[in-house]
């Protein structure tokens, strides 16, 4: 059992940048994947990003390409999402996730690829 707590959301201007953090307990965090998902009100749960265990990293939306990025420290149990030159349009809830199967790519960017999820939290963005 994986349990996954999620911090660092909040309220920003738009320009400004979060750091979002999920420390995970049980299992063994170094041996899984992790990933960041987001779901704005009214719409599906999309892929953020995601890193595997190598560090390598896979982003989801073209529209946080260069803005935002995922890192774990398997040390500390936690991955990261850096989000710089934050958009109103990435005011959503976001999620982070684990994956403790075999890699498969064809559920790298589905919610139903992964095990475990946080409760979220919550980043808004104002105009």
């Amino acid at each position: 059992q994986v349990q996954l707590v999620e911090s660092g959301g909040g309220l920003v201007q738009a320009g400004g940048s979060l750091r979002l953090s999920c420390v995970a307990s049980g299992g063994t965090f170094s041996s899984y994947a992790m990933a960041w998902f987001r779901q704005a009100p009214g719409k599906e749960r999309e892929f953020v990003a995601r890193i595997r265990i190598s560090g390598s990293s896979t982003y989801g939306l073209d529209s946080v390409k260069g803005r935002f990025t995922i890192s774990r420290d398997n040390a500390k149990n936690t991955v990261y999402l850096q989000m710089n030159s934050l958009k109103p349009e990435d005011t959503a809830v976001y999620y982070c996730a684990a994956d403790l199967l075999p890699y498969d790519p064809q559920n790298v960017a589905r919610p139903l690829g992964y095990d475990y999820w946080g409760q979220g939290t919550q980043v808004t963005v104002s105009s």
